[in-house]
């Protein structure tokens, strides 16, 4: 009987044994797997789940290559170069703001990165990620179009070696644009983009529009009218600047409706906003556009376009860029202008 006993108090301390053994072997486990996901970098958790993540610096630095990646834009004060996520083959764009301690710099690169985090929309660059823990630099993570500018599309090459646009492909463009532009307005609160160029509407790989670039924008009281304190302080690209805002300084939704209006001259009369000599396109082609509108339509269409459409384009532009902001049209004006006046789009846009 005591050995009976004492074969079953073993058993038992046995039993105990494996079972502290087990639960010490998952405690062990599950120590080593939560410091592993401690140490998992930003790069990392980008390829595990699609959420706008926060990288550091370092990682930047990696991902372009010390930036030695291939340059596909740049601006000012910043450059894009074309990389791609550790265990991704999908492109994507590294943008670096090179603010150099510079408030003004270092306020435009914080402030599109706060409203990209806010906006979502087919026709809108998209934030994949960021970086802003440098003291002097900063970075955005964006998907790519490989399509490069419309500006490059309309101001590329002369000698018929690129792509050019065509007709349907321009006016689909623009109204996706507009509608972009509409949703910007929309918001709570409404976002004046400020800077609505050809330089900043990207085309990904079926030629459809995206919107950048908000380092000029401003979101708030607004939307409706924003003073940005006086006419000195007015930022615009030359050509596309609204004159009004230029002269008092008022930022409203009227001032993207006049920049529209100069991008729609410029699609269809394949002229830059700024010509060689100085002089805006709205200078040069408004005063006689009802007249000669053939004879200024872009040539690399060679003809094949609707002129009635045409017509009712250029009519339209001439009301964005109304000096009286008031009048201009709004972008839910101007998209339903467009559905009404061209059919193109009908078998353009879904």
């Amino acid at each position: 009987m005591h050995l009976s006993l004492a074969l079953g108090i073993a058993s038992l301390a046995l039993i105990v044994t494996f079972i502290l053994l087990f639960l010490l072997l998952l405690y062990v486990l599950f120590c080593h797997d939560h410091q592993k996901k401690d140490h998992t970098t930003a790069l990392e958790k980008a390829e595990m789940k699609d959420a706008i993540c926060r990288y550091k610096w370092d990682e930047i630095v990696s991902l372009t290559g010390n930036f030695s990646m291939p340059v596909v834009g740049q601006g000012g004060f910043s450059m894009v170069y074309l990389c791609t996520l550790p265990g991704s083959s999908e492109p994507i764009a590294v943008k670096v703001h090179r603010c150099g301690g510079a408030v003004r710099l270092l306020r435009a690169f914080r402030q599109e990165l706060e409203l990209l985090r806010k906006i979502q929309h087919r026709h809108i660059v998209r934030l994949h990620g960021f970086s802003d823990d440098h003291e002097e630099e900063g970075a955005l993570i964006l998907e790519y179009s490989p399509n490069g500018t419309l500006h490059q599309k309309l101001h590329g090459n002369k000698d018929g070696t690129d792509q050019v646009l065509t007709w349907q492909d321009r006016m689909r463009i623009l109204f996706e644009l507009a509608g972009a532009i509409e949703h910007l307005h929309s918001m709570d609160p409404p976002i004046v983009h400020n800077d609505i160029t050809s330089t900043n509407v990207l085309l990904d790989c079926q030629l459809s529009t995206r919107l950048c670039d908000f380092g000029s924008a401003s979101a708030g009281f607004s939307a409706s009218i924003c003073r940005s304190g006086s006419a000195s302080v007015a930022v615009g690209s030359p050509g596309y600047a609204d004159p009004y805002y230029l002269r008092t300084g008022l930022l409203s939704k009227k001032t993207d409706t006049y920049s529209f209006g100069v991008l729609i001259l410029e699609v269809i009369t394949g002229l830059p906003a700024v010509g060689s000599d100085g002089q805006n396109l709205t200078s040069r082609i408004l005063p006689s556009i009802e007249g000669t509108l053939r004879d200024v339509m872009d040539t690399r269409l060679n003809g094949e376009y609707n002129i009635d459409e045409a017509v009712q384009m250029a009519a339209l532009a001439v009301k964005c860029t109304g000096l009286q902001p008031g009048l201009r049209p709004s972008m839910v004006e101007i998209r339903a202008i467009m559905r009404e006046n061209v059919p193109t789009l009908i078998v353009t846009i879904d």
